[in-house]
């Protein structure tokens, strides 16, 4: 069985810094995948459409805001929420702590890419 413990996800963010994007990934899944992602304020993923995979995104650590075709909600340690396949979507980071899972059946490597807000 591939994998790590809760407390071993929050060692790699706690060792994160002020590193952004895919902290970890599961081993081993053949028909599953996740990430650990964190963000500092203000950064996050940028708009884009996955036609791909329904995600998963459980919130680990901090605040952050999910778009999903323009609905703004909150992203925190706890919340869970299914983002389906073919929806525009972003996330940004609202605190220096952001982390969450992303998890989905496995496809291609993770394509996350930090953004920046727009100024």
């Amino acid at each position: 069985m591939a994998g790590t413990s809760a407390e071993g996800l929050y060692e790699i963010l706690a060792a994160a810094g002020e590193c952004a994007g895919v902290l970890w990934t599961l081993e081993g899944g053949r028909d599953l995948n996740a990430n650990l992602v964190h963000f500092p304020s203000g950064i996050g993923v940028g708009e884009h459409v996955n036609d791909q995979v329904d995600v998963l995104l459980v919130g680990i650590s901090g605040t952050g805001t999910l778009s999903v075709d323009g609905d703004e909600r909150p992203l925190a340690s706890g919340t869970v929420v299914l983002v389906p396949k073919g929806v525009r979507r972003s996330i940004l980071s609202a605190s220096d702590d952001f982390a969450y899972l992303t998890i989905h059946k496995r496809r291609g490597p993770l394509q996350i890419s930090p953004r920046t807000p727009a100024v």
